[in-house]
């Protein structure tokens, strides 16, 4: 197995939503290490936050699985033209999709764009995720809570309403939950919040489209390095990040994407409304 960096890590923060390239140690995206065996073969992907962490990981196993892919992103175009580049070297096509997805008209666009380029979306993986710590319920603006739901949950609905119109059977949705979830940090409250809804979101939506062969799943990752964490975290914080869980570490972006294939492979048409929790041993129950 492989051995991954432990805290503590250099001090370190940017500016949101920040840029995997200024990560010190740089995260492990799978650029390296993952090798396909087609089991996402013809397939068609959406994948917001696919520029950087979970998302770029998520895309570039997806790819090399056998799927084109679209990915989304806000305004990290050098992340997002490197994620393509590993996905078009792996043989696959990707479709590059800036914008902002708090925006209900905008993801509405961005499903019509991958149906217009690849005729249909198979799998639509709703990972892009805002968050920002207070210490105090009165240090959180109204507008930092209601930008943190925009984008966490509400384009989630937007996202999953859109794609349902051409999702036929066998057509997947993954959403990113955390282990906040279950164990909501109090200097997250907006963040933890969206990601309980998450989560409900998913337990009904799964059963709502059941009938219509569509499975509804989510991931809940545990400490995870992405440029979230130095756009969000002080310095301090960002050095010691993941050393309180079991694995004394957190996890690189690469050790999520397995599970993000498991749920959208054929093989999984039994997988729905589950919670896969990718903790380094902390217990969710």
């Amino acid at each position: 197995m492989k051995d991954y960096p432990k805290p503590p890590f250099p001090k370190q923060e940017q500016s949101l939503p920040g840029s995997f390239r200024e990560m010190d140690p740089a995260p492990d995206h799978g650029e390296d290490s993952w090798v396909g065996a087609g089991r996402l073969e013809g397939k068609v992907a959406l994948i917001t936050g696919g520029d950087s962490g979970i998302g770029r990981a998520v895309a570039i196993a997806y790819a090399r699985e056998g799927a084109d892919v679209a990915i989304s992103y806000l305004d990290e175009t050098e992340d997002a033209r490197s994620t393509a580049e590993l996905i078009e070297a792996a043989g696959r096509t990707c479709l590059m999709l800036p914008g902002d997805i708090s925006e209900p008209a905008h993801c509405r666009k961005m499903v019509d764009e991958v149906i217009g380029r690849f005729g249909k979306l198979d799998i639509l993986v709703n990972n892009a995720a805002h968050q920002m710590l207070f210490d105090q319920i009165e240090e959180i603006p109204d507008e930092e809570w209601q930008k943190t739901f925009a984008i966490n949950i509400h384009a989630m609905f937007y996202l999953s309403k859109a794609a349902m119109k051409h999702m036929e059977k066998g057509g997947s949705i993954i959403n990113t939950a955390s282990v906040n979830s279950d164990m909501p940090s109090p200097s997250l409250l907006a963040y933890a919040a969206t990601k309980g809804a998450i989560q409900n979101f998913t337990a009904g939506l799964a059963q709502m489209v059941a009938e219509r062969g569509i499975r509804v799943n989510c991931v809940a990752p545990g400490p995870v390095w992405t440029p979230l964490i130095p756009g969000s975290f002080a310095p301090e914080k960002v050095s010691e990040f993941g050393a309180n869980y079991p694995m004394q570490r957190p996890a690189q972006p690469v050790e999520l994407a397995s599970s993000y294939v498991m749920l959208a492979e054929d093989m999984s048409s039994y997988v729905s409304g589950a919670t896969i929790a990718v903790t380094g041993g902390k217990p969710i129950i």
